[in-house]
């Protein structure tokens, strides 16, 4: 190849590398939209009304107080927890004691159980609301253990659930827990027991951040 065909070979390359490297340039970047959370939790307590509606025999509806540390994020410990119960007689267990002779110390009942749990917080974002408002929530998962007193007994459970938190501000949330403890048995005539907790709870963010 002579001299001017050579010229001719590396103008074109050059002009091919220049189109290129400007395409790649002009090419929009990747944009995350990952945002931080505009609530950040410290110390938590809160105070809680609930119901216990898996008993056939009787209904619970308890009122509890709790303090949760969050760590981070994503991670926070309800260290502890403490419920009283009041109970509710179904219709069942009423006819049961009328008509069949039941006696009202046949029937063991949740008086007050207490715990503690791990909370993993994976899920925040936030929501638009008739385009006028815009609300922050998250999303936990919930592990911890519960003892239950019975009328009868003390007898512990492990705690399996979920839960949601509505910010109101940097102070006050809405939060709502279902836990499922499957009860454990630990004397004759006990058998393995499943006790369902639904909580709705005002969580007040002591040293909030915002």
């Amino acid at each position: 190849m002579n001299g001017p065909y050579r010229v001719l070979v590396a103008v074109c390359a050059l002009a091919a590398s220049s189109t290129f490297a400007q395409d790649a340039a002009d090419e929009p970047q990747a944009v995350s939209a990952v945002q931080e959370r505009a609530y950040r939790m410290q110390h938590e307590l809160a105070l809680s009304v609930g119901l216990l509606p898996l008993d056939p025999f009787s209904k619970g509806l308890f009122a509890q107080g709790s303090y949760t540390a969050h760590f981070t994020d994503t991670f926070a410990w309800q260290i502890g927890r403490g419920a009283y119960s009041f109970t509710a007689k179904t219709e069942l267990r009423n006819q049961l004691e009328r008509d069949f002779g039941f006696l009202p110390t046949a029937f063991d009942e949740i008086q007050f159980f207490f715990g503690t749990d791990i909370l993993w917080k994976p899920l925040y974002g936030k929501l638009s609301v008739a385009n006028k408002w815009v609300v922050h929530g998250e999303f936990f998962l919930i592990f911890g253990a519960t003892v239950f007193k019975f009328t009868k007994a003390l007898r512990p459970g492990v705690d399996l659930g979920l839960g949601g938190r509505l910010f109101l501000n940097k102070v006050l949330s809405l939060r709502v827990d279902v836990v499922d403890s499957v009860v454990i048995p630990l004397g004759a005539g006990q058998t393995l027991t499943n006790v369902m907790a639904m909580t709705l709870s005002l969580g007040i963010n002591i040293s909030a951040t915002e």
